[in-house]
C-alpha cells in the first residue's frame, strides 16, 4: 500500500523565541505543546511521586521490608521495559540496604503473562515475604489472591490499563488505575518503579535510615540509563515527563556513566555511546534485550543489565546478540508467510483489520510480525501462534499479539469484542497501540469476524490510508549543519513527539549502490544547483536502483549528522522516495 504525502498543520499557537532556529520554529508549531514550558526539560521539572495514587502505602510497606530485612522477590515481565524495571528494582533496593532481594521472570511459553497463580506457586518456593510486580500485575486478580492465601504480600507497580476488577494487593502504584491523578498516564513500567524507589529514598532520608545504617544514600540519577532504555523500547508516548526521563538517561550514557550491561549492548550493536540517539535505544539495544524474552528466558537480559563487571556484561550481551540474530531469521520466514496470506487479497478486499495465523509460527515473534504487516497494509493486525503442544489443533490455545494504527485503541477494541461475544476470548490486556490475547483455536474464525466488524465500526476510510506526515520543505539556505544540530538538540524525539520529517525535490548529481541494497546520492536543491548535499536511502529495490536516467527526485527525509573519521557532515536520511523524473 503506497503512502500519500500530507503536510502537518500547526497544532499550537505559541510564540517561539526569535532567536530559535527558523526550521525548529516551523517544526515545533506542528507539535502538541500546551505551553513553552513543555520544552523545558531537566530533573527539576519532573512530576512529583506524591501525585501517584498508592505511593504512601507502597513506601510504607517497603520501609517495613527494609527494617525487618524481609525476603523480597521482584516479578518481572519478558520485554525490555520489564527487564529494565526488574534490574532497576533489584539495584535500588540493594543499594538502600535490603540484603535479600531477587527476581523471577516467568517463561512466557510455560506460564504466560503476569502474576498468575502458577507463578505465585513458583515464587513461593523461594519463601518470599513480599512480591513486587514490575510492568505487570494490574490484571493479576487470581495471582494476588493466591499470594494472599499463602500469606505473601504483593505490591503492584504497573502502567497497563486495568480490567473491571482490581487485585487485592497491599498497594498498587499505577497511573492508569481509577482515582490516580498523576498526569503522565503514558509513563512506562520502568518509570513507575523509578518513581516508587524515588519516593522510598525520600522517606528513608527523612527517617535517618542511611545515617543509622551507615549506608551511602544512593543517587537515583544513576538509574536513569535503565529508565531511558525501557521507556524508549516500550514505545510509550514521549510527553514532557517521559522526555525528561529519556533526556537525562541519554546524557548519562553519552557521558560514559551507564551500566556495564548497556555499554556492552552498545558494543555488540556497534553504536558509540558518545553519539547515542533515541533511535539507537529503540532499534539497536531494545531488540537485543527483547530477543531473550521472545526466544528464551529474559533472565539473560536482566543479568546483563545487573552485571557489575564489563567482561561478564559483554558475555551476556554476546548471548543476546546471537538470540537477536536467531529472532531475525525466524521473523523473516514468518513475515514472508504472513505476506503470502494477505497478498491473496486485492487492495479493495483488504478488510479494516487483519488476523493471521500459522500452526508453525513461534509465539515469541508474532508481535514483530504483526508490526511489519501493520506497517505494510496500515491496518490493525493480530498475529497468532499456538501456545501449547495439544495434539488436536482445534483444542489448542492460541496466543495473539496485536498492533494498531493511530486512532484505533486496540485494547478497548478487544474489550468491546469480549463484551459482545462472551467466552470468545480467554484473556486479554494491553495499551492503545499494542495488546495481547489468548483464545481457543476453534474460536479463531469467529473472533476474526468479530474483530473485523469492530474495526469497520470504529475506523473511518481516511484512517485506513497510509500517510507520510511531513513538516514541509527546508529552504536551500537552511540545508546546513546548524539546522541538523538545532533539531538534534531539541530532542528527545519519539512517539507523539515525532522527529522532524521534511519533503522536497532535488537534482540528482551522483548516485551509487553501497552495501547490499543501499543507495548513496549527492543531491542539489532545484533553486541552488551548485549547492550539494549527501543523502542515503536504505533497503531500496535493487531492480530500480541505481536509476541512471533519473535527473530529479522527490523525497521525504530527515536531517542527519554523519560522523566519519572525526568529520561531521550534513546528510539527508531518505525515508521515502516519492517520485522520480
Amino acid at each position: 500500500m503506497n503512502p500519500t504525502l500530507h503536510r502537518r498543520k500547526p497544532e499550537n499557537s505559541l510564540t517561539f523565541s526569535a532567536s530559535m532556529h527558523p526550521v525548529l520554529r516551523q517544526v515545533l508549531s506542528k507539535r502538541r505543546l500546551s505551553s513553552l514550558e513543555d520544552l523545558e526539560l531537566g530533573l527539576s521539572n519532573l512530576l512529583s511521586p506524591t501525585l501517584m495514587k498508592g505511593m504512601p502505602e507502597a513506601v510504607e510497606r517497603l520501609v517495613a521490608a527494609l527494617r525487618e530485612q524481609e525476603r523480597v522477590l521482584i516479578v518481572g515481565d519478558f520485554d525490555a521495559d520489564g527487564a529494565t524495571s526488574c534490574a532497576l528494582a533489584v539495584l535500588a533496593l540493594s543499594r538502600m540496604g535490603l540484603a535479600e532481594v531477587d527476581f523471577l521472570v516467568p517463561n512466557r511459553f510455560e506460564y504466560g503473562y503476569g502474576l498468575t497463580p502458577e507463578i505465585v506457586a513458583l515464587a513461593a518456593e523461594r519463601n518470599p515475604q513480599l512480591l513486587i510486580t514490575v510492568d505487570n500485575g494490574i490484571s493479576s486478580v487470581e495471582g494476588v489472591q493466591a499470594a494472599n492465601a499463602l500469606g505473601i504480600d504483593t505490591l503492584i507497580t504497573d502502567h497497563h490499563l486495568p480490567g473491571a476488577e482490581i487485585p487485592d494487593a497491599i498497594a498498587i502504584v499505577n497511573p492508569n488505575q481509577p482515582g490516580c491523578d498523576f498526569p503522565s498516564k503514558c509513563i512506562a513500567g520502568v518509570g513507575v518503579i523509578f518513581y516508587v524507589v524515588l519516593a522510598l529514598r525520600s522517606a528513608l532520608r527523612e527517617s535517618g535510615w542511611f545515617d543509622t545504617q551507615k549506608i551511602k544514600e544512593p543517587n537515583m540519577a544513576e538509574l536513569l540509563d535503565l529508565v531511558a532504555l525501557g521507556t524508549v523500547a516500550d514505545v510509550v508516548a514521549l510527553d514532557r515527563n517521559n522526555r525528561i526521563l529519556v533526556d537525562e538517561g541519554l546524557k548519562r550514557i553519552r557521558g560514559g556513566f551507564c551500566r556495564p550491561g548497556i555499554n556492552a549492548l552498545l558494543q555488540v550493536a556497534r553504536r558509540s555511546p558518545a553519539q547515542l540517539a533515541v533511535g539507537d535505544l529503540g532499534f539497536s539495544i531494545g531488540p537485543r534485550l527483547n530477543a531473550a524474552g521472545r526466544l528464551d528466558d529474559m533472565s539473560t537480559g536482566i543479568n546483563c543489565l545487573l552485571a557489575e563487571e564489563e567482561s561478564a556484561a559483554y558475555q551476556r550481551a554476546l548471548q543476546l546478540d546471537q538470540l537477536n540474530r536467531d529472532r531475525k531469521l525466524i521473523e523473516s520466514d514468518m513475515r514472508e508467510q504472513a505476506l503470502s496470506i494477505v497478498q491473496e487479497l486485492t487492495l479493495e478486499e483488504v478488510p479494516a483489520a487483519l488476523c493471521i495465523y500459522r500452526e508453525t509460527w513461534h509465539q515469541g515473534v508474532v508481535g514483530i510480525v504483526a508490526s511489519r504487516i501493520k506497517e505494510k497494509f496500515h491496518r490493525p493486525v493480530i498475529a497468532f501462534a499456538r501456545a501449547d503442544e495439544a495434539d488436536d489443533s482445534l483444542t489448542a490455545e492460541l496466543k495473539g499479539s496485536a498492533r494498531s494504527i493511530s486512532g484505533f485503541h486496540i485494547r478497548d477494541a478487544l474489550d468491546a469484542v469480549a463484551s459482545k461475544n462472551p467466552g470468545l476470548i480467554t484473556r486479554f490486556g494491553g495499551h492503545a497501540m499494542a495488546a495481547g490475547l489468548s483464545l481457543p483455536a476453534d474460536s479463531l474464525a469467529d473472533f476474526t469476524a468479530a474483530f473485523i466488524r469492530e474495526a469497520a465500526l470504529l475506523l473511518q476510510d481516511d484512517q485506513l490510508e497510509s500517510k507520510i506526515l511531513s513538516d514541509g520543505e527546508v529552504t536551500s539556505d537552511c540545508l546546513r549543519m546548524d539546522t541538523a544540530e538545532a533539531i538534534a538538540a531539541a530532542g528527545p524525539w519519539g512517539q507523539t513527539f515525532p522527529e522532524p520529517l521534511f519533503d522536497g525535490t532535488f537534482n540528482i548529481v551522483q548516485q551509487r549502490k553501497v552495501g547490499t541494497n543501499h543507495l548513496k546520492l549527492v543531491l542539489s536543491p532545484i533553486d541552488q544547483p551548485q549547492q550539494c548535499v549527501d543523502a542515503i536511502a536504505f533497503n531500496v529495490d535493487p531492480e530500480n536502483w541505481p536509476a541512471p536516467n533519473a535527473r530529479e527526485i522527490n523525497i521525504a527525509y530527515r536531517l542527519d549528522i554523519n560522523e566519519y573519521r572525526g568529520n561531521r557532515t550534513l546528510q539527508l536520511m531518505i525515508e521515502h522516495i516519492l517520485h522520480l523524473a
